[in-house]
């Protein structure tokens, strides 16, 4: 039998209560229906809403639907789906049928998907049909793949999913899994290699709903939530899956970029109460002239990571809306958010305390603790860590530490708690024997009034010494000008020690950017900057 987990939240950090014998989508779907929510609104996309009872249903069909096509447990099927129904929907039947899902990036090249079929081994394929160029040309080289399914549009000689869901029975028992079995898999994003496959079992996405979401974000199910981060990274997945159905909270669902007016349409048009973005976003919808004012929405929650959030973007947010929003840093490996602010507790320009439950330290390139205010290697343990690498052992063994974790990013704190981010452990910068946290300098930048974003990375002088560069975005109205540099190097200097400056400005249209939306720096360090650099 494939039980419930049960938690007492009078204890600190609460106590969750994982059976055995588990099956991670049964959980989510069913204490809703226990608890007499099956006709309350799951799911709104652009397509119409689903209520728990019709979700449910849909995802006994998904599983269904695999078992006739003789996908066996334990198998890997590959989700390359826009944020639609469909993606609960496959996600979840796939996870009831003890089938593991492998959802992926929509931005991603054929090259990638090739990688990730051929390493994840995938016997089944599902893609919405926007997306179905990328794999046209290259599934028949397949050799493990058997089935191909398109989401929403039929294509000659393949499966198409709406039409298997309506031949598919609407009752099915979860597969006999256990807590500790694999679950669902996401890949890294691969920035220093092919992209890893990242392996969490049953347990995990509970775990993050009942550390972080119900105690930090207070979710509750009278909430709509919104998250503009999409389903296929970690981030993403809690906000606008494994949160809401823990409480029974409904949902919005946009396919669309999240560019700022297709996210001001949705605040405004479904009045989400948690609203869940990444800061290059919330900078984007605070320059905009669109941006609505506090009166027109109905916010009272907005999480934020992917990365760190300048401190003058927090203060304007909050100024606007009368809402902070709550930093927070989370990994594939981690699933979610493990270190963040929380309502109450909101210290600007920091990444707030660990979340109860998880432990973190600092250590220093021997292993040992560096002391309060001195920036070290980021590590953590807690109950949603992934179990390994997929196929690859040695990043594993690097990673995976015992109980812990190497995020690769690097923090200080402070005397009374409060972790401060400095960057990726590649990102860190070198000035005169001293080491300078580009992500320092960026959130002083960002208090300047022309600047709309900045990244700042490492460049080699005449004397082939390490100085910092700043690539820059401006607002619109602002024009790139030898003066301005001179301006804002200027204004770095009055609020930094002298050698953190940029000792130049390069001036761009767009930063480049991952799909989830963090600057890829790597791509400024190595001169693939933007063409359109004025």
């Amino acid at each position: 039998m494939v039980m419930l987990s049960q938690v007492n939240r009078d204890s600190s950090p609460p106590d969750i209560m994982i059976p055995r014998d588990y099956n991670a989508a049964h959980d989510l779907i069913e204490r809703n229906l226990v608890a007499g929510r099956g006709g309350k609104i799951a799911y709104i996309d652009d397509r119409g809403s689903y209520t728990f009872d019709e979700l449910s249903k849909r995802i006994n069909r998904f599983a269904n639907v695999l078992k006739g096509l003789q996908v066996r447990q334990e198998e890997r099927i590959l989700l390359c789906l826009l944020d639609t129904i469909d993606f609960p929907t496959a996600f979840l039947g796939a996870i009831k049928a003890g089938v593991i899902p492998v959802p992926t990036n929509t931005l991603l090249t054929a090259e990638d998907y090739r990688h990730m079929l051929r390493d994840s081994r995938a016997t089944t394929l599902v893609v919405s049909h926007l997306l179905w160029p990328h794999f046209q040309e290259i599934v028949d080289d397949i050799p493990t793949l058997r089935h191909v399914i398109l989401s929403d549009e039929k294509v000659p000689g393949r499966l198409e999913l709406s039409s298997l869901l309506s031949q598919a029975s609407d009752v099915f028992r979860a597969a006999e899994t256990t807590s500790d079995d694999p679950c669902f898999w996401l890949y890294s994003s691969g920035s220093t290699g092919n992209p890893k496959g990242t392996v969490h079992i049953h347990s995990s996405l509970v775990n993050t709903a009942e550390l972080y979401a119900i105690p930090t974000l207070a979710i509750r199910e009278s909430d709509v939530v919104f998250s503009a981060a999409k389903l296929f990274f970690a981030y993403g997945l809690g906000n606008a899956l494994t949160f809401p159905l823990a409480v029974g909270a409904t949902t919005i669902l946009m396919n669309e970029r999240p560019t700022p007016e297709a996210v001001f349409k949705r605040l405004r048009q479904h009045q989400p109460s948690v609203f869940c973005g990444v800061p290059t976003l919330y900078a984007s919808m605070l320059a905009h002239p669109d941006c609505p004012g506090a009166e027109e929405l109905n916010l009272r929650c907005c999480p934020s990571a992917g990365e760190a959030l300048p401190q003058e973007i927090s203060r304007q947010w909050s100024a606007r809306f009368g809402v902070d929003i709550l930093d927070g840093i989370g990994s594939t490996e981690m699933l979610h958010i493990f270190l963040s602010n929380r309502v109450g507790d909101v210290r600007y320009g920091t990444t707030g305390k660990p979340v109860p439950g998880y432990k973190v330290r600092l250590v220093d390139e021997d292993g040992q603790p560096v002391a309060v205010g001195e920036i070290g290697a980021l590590e953590v343990s807690g109950p949603s860590s992934a179990i390994q690498y997929w196929n690859n052992v040695a990043k594993s063994r690097s990673t995976f530490i015992g109980d812990w974790i190497h995020s690769g990013d690097k923090y200080s704190v402070t005397a009374d708690g409060y972790y401060v981010y400095a960057g990726r452990s590649d990102d860190m910068l070198k000035v005169g024997g001293i080491y300078v946290s580009p992500t320092e300098v960026e959130s002083v930048l960002m208090g300047h009034e022309a600047i709309l974003e900045v990244a700042v990375v490492g460049r080699h002088d005449d004397e082939k010494l390490i100085k910092p560069a700043a690539y820059v975005v401006l607002k619109p109205g602002w024009s790139a000008s030898q003066k301005l540099a001179g301006e804002l190097k200027q204004f770095v200097k009055a609020h930094l020690a002298p050698y953190k400056y940029p000792r130049w400005f390069e001036f761009l249209d767009e930063l480049p950017k991952t799909a989830t939306g963090k600057i890829q720096r790597f791509k400024l360090r190595s001169g693939n900057q933007n063409p359109s650099i004025k």
